[in-house]
């Protein structure tokens, strides 16, 4: 099943969703005994694993962590081919002072930022999607 590649059309229905609770980005030896029932997110590079998990997952099991982030959910199935939309995105966040970390998915785009900014980042991005709702 393919998303959509338009980009007028995923701009204009993202659906941005703030999910509960704070998340941490840690990295982890490639040893590391993985439970994927805890993580959110995983990625293998070349000096560890990064994890995006739960801040209480990872107190509970006494990783380090510095940024706390808040995690909203576009929830719109764009295809993983779609040119511009992670870039409307995060210039758009930009241009409000605010730093993101994307993380595109099968089905749907995940945007973490400093959970100070998960209000006014909601705010924008639903601002951003009505701004392209007009142009249809």
């Amino acid at each position: 099943m393919s998303g959509e590649t338009d980009l007028l059309t995923i701009l204009s229905n993202m659906q941005p969703v703030l999910n509960d609770g704070d998340y941490v980005f840690v990295s982890v030896d490639h040893s590391y005994p993985l439970n994927l029932r805890h993580v959110h997110g995983i990625f293998k590079e070349k000096e560890g694993i990064t994890l995006i998990l739960k801040k209480d997952k990872a107190d509970d099991l006494g990783l380090d962590y510095g940024y706390v982030a808040s995690c909203i959910t576009l929830n719109i199935h764009s295809a993983l081919e779609a040119v511009g939309f992670t870039a409307a995105i995060s210039n758009t966040l930009a241009n409000n002072g605010i730093s993101c970390n994307v993380v595109a998915a099968y089905y749907h785009d995940h945007i973490f930022i400093d959970k100070q900014d998960a209000e006014i980042s909601m705010e924008i991005l639903q601002g951003l999607m009505n701004h392209y709702k007009l142009k249809k």
